[in-house]
């Protein structure tokens, strides 16, 4: 059976759209969703799921039963396990650089090229960004928090559903996944 990981983009920031995290692995429990854990409060959720394999699918299960029981939406990402540890194995940055300051945006699905070619014209040093097919790694040497390569920037020039996770948060959701 597969492992998932689905990556819910905006709970419990500022005190908005909180969900517990009991309450959100009983959620998934209740879609038929097992083994679920969650990590941390930002919405990391390793689980596994027979039924469907397709990625948009169950993003769309999850995304529905949020909504019908918090009233409002979040949008989610779903990613398998062997995703992640392949984006791992891909960091186009070298070794030496400080794994607590390299993120991956998570795309959740590829950007038309006419969108990527927005991409062309940013540049905001020191931080960089490299797009590889749907991740996108960044290296914030300074801090993540007041990097202009955020979510949203990569949402409105791409045109696609993006969340992002910093490295030490992939790993952990690496490690729960092989349990």
């Amino acid at each position: 059976m597969p492992t998932f990981i689905s990556l819910l983009r905006g709970i419990n920031v500022s005190g908005q759209k909180k969900i517990i995290m009991t309450e959100l692995k009983q959620l998934y429990e209740n879609q038929g969703f097992t083994k679920v854990q969650t990590y941390i409060q930002s919405g990391n959720v390793v689980f596994d799921f027979e039924k469907l394999q397709d990625y948009f699918e169950i993003s769309k299960i999850i995304e529905l039963a949020i909504e019908k029981k918090y009233s409002f939406q979040v949008p989610v990402i779903v990613k398998q396990a062997e995703d992640l540890i392949s984006a791992i194995k891909n960091n186009p940055f070298p070794r030496n650089i400080d794994t607590a300051r390299i993120g991956i945006t998570f795309l959740e699905n590829l950007p038309g090229i006419e969108n990527l070619q927005k991409l062309e014209e940013i540049d905001y040093p020191p931080d960089q960004f490299i797009i590889d097919g749907l991740n996108i790694y960044l290296h914030c040497p300074k801090s993540f928090g007041n990097s202009k390569l955020s979510n949203n920037l990569f949402e409105r020039k791409l045109k696609v559903r993006a969340t992002s996770r910093n490295w030490r948060t992939i790993n952990k959701l690496i490690e729960m996944a092989k349990k």
